[in-house]
């Protein structure tokens, strides 16, 4: 379990271990601030686009020999990574990361629901959602240590050890399995991960080329024909990536829905937040990994504290509570001013942040699983993955175009405030939009012992 455990903490965390990096990243291969968005958004996007097709190939090839194959590349664009010449060779680096993520992070899973069982089961499952929960705050704090004692490459070069570790690990402890049989969907894969990649392009060029663009309007166009195909393939193909009938259970639709919300809004803060701190409030580094201490920490004991508020209310109560609490705290930051200070911008509203994210994390894991048959667990359980890390990639273009057309051409450190208000602002809208759909189409499961093991719709 141990070595499962630390090769998932390693893909959570380089979610989030270069943010704090990405103004080192930004000076060292001089790169523009929606350029230096893609830093994050390959990584994101193509782990989430690629998620179901990496736990449909495990099933089919073999989870321990998927594991190591995707182990190998990851630890293999990791130094590419660590070593990048350019912005496009480390933005390539980072989509390869992504990709070998989502072979590697559902095969672990998988490992680890057929290598115990019962009790144990119960345990490794428990541990397993620690470390997914704890690697995104470890990021933030081990980012800066190892950007401001060893440079921006360390965030990727760390990894290489570990990768060692745990491939030693696995060909030692971990037991060869054989595959089943059944067809990968491809075209499915391949509609919706380039659907996205060109929705996010054309976001993201919006400031430079201006929303009415040729350049803009195509690539929005196409995004949305690709995404229409994925929709098509679907409902067509006999083993679809993500078979739509589950959709029609109003947990996991609202579910999904609101995580989708909550990843857009997510990882644009701690994207902008990282930047906030360094180039407005001239943090270092490890001033600025450290100054995040306090919502990690709020972000941890609100997951604890979650199924204990629903237990004593409704799992809907929670659902909606944490997106408000998500507004709150990212309608405060977009306060914060050219000349302002950790105590009186930042600190108040990471609490308000860190408490909405706790509470909604867990929350939306429970409603999606209220009405999933067992056979559908692991479908369910990656279809929520899948939605934050893709409405992470969304959301974070959506954002940064957000920034940059307020900024404009100038870099004064005013106009460049102006862009982050406008960013925590827009989150803000999205979240939201989170606890709208929570309050709206989320179903009344009441608290989480009531909720039904079967299928049927609410």
């Amino acid at each position: 379990m141990a070595v499962l455990a630390v090769a998932q903490f390693m893909v959570v965390l380089d979610s989030s271990i270069v943010n704090i990096a990405l103004p080192d990243i930004g000076t060292g291969l001089h790169m523009t601030a929606s350029s230096l968005s893609w830093v994050v958004t390959a990584y994101v996007l193509t782990f989430g686009g690629l998620l179901m097709l990496g736990g449909r190939i495990a099933d089919l090839r073999g989870r321990r020999g998927t594991f190591l194959t995707g182990l190998a590349g990851f630890a293999a664009a990791s130094a590419v990574a660590g070593f990048a010449p350019t912005a496009g060779t480390l933005i390539a680096a980072r989509a390869v990361q992504g990709s070998a993520a989502a072979l590697m992070s559902p095969a672990a899973l998988s490992l680890v629901t057929t290598l115990f069982s019962g009790g144990e089961r119960a345990k490794a499952l428990g541990v397993w959602g620690a470390v997914a929960g704890g690697g995104g705050a470890a990021g933030v704090l081990l980012g800066g240590v190892l950007t401001g004692t060893f440079g921006w490459p360390a965030v990727f070069f760390v990894n290489l050890p570990v990768a060692a570790g745990v491939a030693a690990g696995a060909l030692h402890y971990v037991p060869r399995g054989t595959g089943t049989r059944g067809r990968i969907d491809l075209p499915g894969a391949i509609t919706l991960t380039t659907g996205l990649a060109a929705t996010v392009y054309g976001l993201s060029q919006s400031h430079d080329e201006g929303f009415a663009s040729p350049l803009v309007l195509t690539s929005l166009g196409l995004g949305a024909i690709l995404l229409a195909a994925f929709i098509a393939t679907e409902r067509a193909v006999a083993q679809p990536l993500v078979p739509l009938r589950i959709f029609g259970l109003r947990t996991v639709t609202s579910a999904n829905a609101v995580m989708a919300a909550i990843g857009a809004a997510t990882v644009g803060l701690f994207f902008f937040l990282s930047l906030y701190l360094q180039q407005i409030l001239r943090y270092t580094p490890l001033e600025a990994g450290l100054s995040q201490l306090p919502l990690a920490l709020t972000i941890t004991t609100a997951a604890w504290l979650a199924p204990r508020l629903a237990a004593r209310t409704s799992v809907r109560t929670v659902l909606v509570t944490g997106p408000l609490l998500l507004t709150a705290g990212l309608g405060w930051l977009s306060t914060a001013s050219v000349h302002g200070t950790y105590t009186g911008d930042v600190l108040g509203p990471a609490l308000l942040v860190g408490a909405g994210l706790g509470l909604s994390f867990v929350s939306v894991n429970v409603t999606a699983a209220a009405q999933v048959a067992p056979s559908d667990a692991g479908l369910a359980g990656g279809l929520i993955t899948t939605t934050q890390q893709v409405g992470g990639a969304l959301g974070l273009a959506l954002l940064t175009a957000v920034a940059t057309n307020r900024t404009g051409t100038s870099a004064s450190p005013a106009a460049v405030d102006s862009g982050f208000r406008a960013a925590f602002l827009t989150a803000a809208a999205i979240a939201a939009a989170a606890a709208l759909i929570a309050a709206l189409i989320a179903p009344r499961t009441g608290r989480p012992a009531a909720a039904p093991a079967t299928g049927e719709t609410a």
